[in-house]
């Protein structure tokens, strides 16, 4: 998966599963470690890795644990963790598949 374009999805769908697991602060911070070395080993440039890295971690709509509001409504909202899967996951992967075809538009990988 050499293709930037692949890989960049690659790390959309890693750091969109991290955050739906964990903060998207902590799903930021274990990240952009390895969208760093990818880049340098692709031998191209950062930001469109940074810009995925900071949309993918903002798609906590996956689960009630991806996010404190997620879980303010959780309880009140006698939502199911099913809820969240059935709704949230077609919408992250809507997100994901606009942002890998917008953000190399706006932020070429040269």
């Amino acid at each position: 998966a050499s293709s930037p374009m692949m890989v960049l999805a690659m790390v959309f769908a890693l750091t969109a599963l991290f955050s739906a697991m964990v903060s998207n602060v902590a799903a930021a911070v274990i990240m952009f470690p390895i969208i760093m070395e990818i880049s340098q080993s692709l031998g191209v440039s950062l930001e469109p890795f940074a810009v995925t890295l900071m949309m993918a971690a903002s798609t906590c709509f996956a689960t009630p644990i991806g996010y404190q509001t997620n879980l303010m409504v959780y309880g009140p909202g006698d939502y199911r963790f099913r809820d969240f899967l059935v709704m949230g996951t077609p919408l992250t992967i809507l997100v994901g598949i606009l942002t890998v075809i917008i953000v190399p538009l706006v932020w070429p990988f040269a």
